[in-house]
């Protein structure tokens, strides 16, 4: 009788060790979400993915619309995904809300069901992850396809909360390093800290000690931003790749003039 207690309790604890919450602040209050509740809404469906990133393969996902999840949330809010091993993904609300035809869904995994490892003895993008139907139509990038999602909060703007990454503040709206800046938070924010500010905890600071300018060749850099594998290679690499279709050539020549003219606003912490 004993084994046979011993026996559900551990079958039950491992239920309640692979239970998920996502938590989700939309700036009036915490709302937690288990698998099961957003299983179970009305919206959730199947979904084919053709193109998933971290995959790389097409994926079938039980999902919800991320944006039924943000009610309230004006347009030009900023929110950040927060994943389990600390990841942060920023992403403009109006992304989600209104993607001009890409559409931002919340795939759940299902509990006793989980989804592949990635690979690399990575575990699966579960519990909860941020896909994207036609994502080309919103200029989504890689970088905003988080997975192992644990939280949603709307914040400020990175711009706002870390004024030491700002550029120049006389220099005009279209200048190619205020373009830069843009294109850095899009894409580079969410693993690279700059000047010691923000929340990534995944790559180096790209202006503290030096800037990557000061150190590599501009046509280095660029392979490093297109291809990091052609420039070094090691097995424990993370930095993924930003070809053309991600990564536009004017994007990156705006990114290296912003990186350059960061390096003579170096702001130590």
């Amino acid at each position: 009788m004993r084994s046979v207690i011993a026996l559900l309790l551990s079958l039950c604890f491992a239920g309640l060790a692979h239970a998920a919450t996502l938590t989700i602040d939309t700036g009036h209050g915490a709302r937690p979400w288990t698998t099961a509740q957003l299983l179970a809404r009305p919206d959730a469906r199947d979904i084919r993915v053709p193109g998933d990133v971290s995959y790389h393969a097409e994926r079938t996902y039980r999902a919800v619309p991320m944006k039924a999840l943000l009610d309230g949330v004006p347009p030009d809010a900023h929110l950040q995904f927060t994943a389990l091993d600390g990841f942060a993904a920023e992403i403009p609300a109006a992304l989600i809300l209104d993607g001009q035809g890409a559409q931002a869904w919340l795939a759940v995994e299902p509990d006793g069901a989980r989804w592949p490892p990635l690979g690399d003895g990575k575990p699966s993008a579960g519990p909860f992850y941020l896909v994207w139907l036609n994502p080309s139509k919103g200029h989504v990038g890689p970088e905003q396809w988080p997975y192992q999602v644990a939280s949603v909060k709307v914040l400020q703007d990175p711009a706002q909360r870390f004024p030491a990454m700002r550029p120049d503040a006389t220099l005009p709206p279209g200048a190619a390093p205020v373009r830069g800046f843009a294109v850095f938070q899009r894409n580079c924010i969410t693993c690279h800290t700059l000047n010691g500010q923000g929340d990534a905890k995944l790559g180096p600071d790209l202006n503290i000690p030096h800037n990557p300018t000061e150190y590599l060749r501009e046509d280095m850099l660029r392979t490093l931003v297109r291809n990091p594998q052609n420039l070094r290679r090691w097995p424990q690499a993370k930095m993924p790749g930003f070809d053309a279709k991600v990564l536009s050539d004017r994007d990156l020549d705006d990114l290296v003039a912003y990186l350059k003219h960061m390096a003579g606003r170096k702001i130590t912490p």
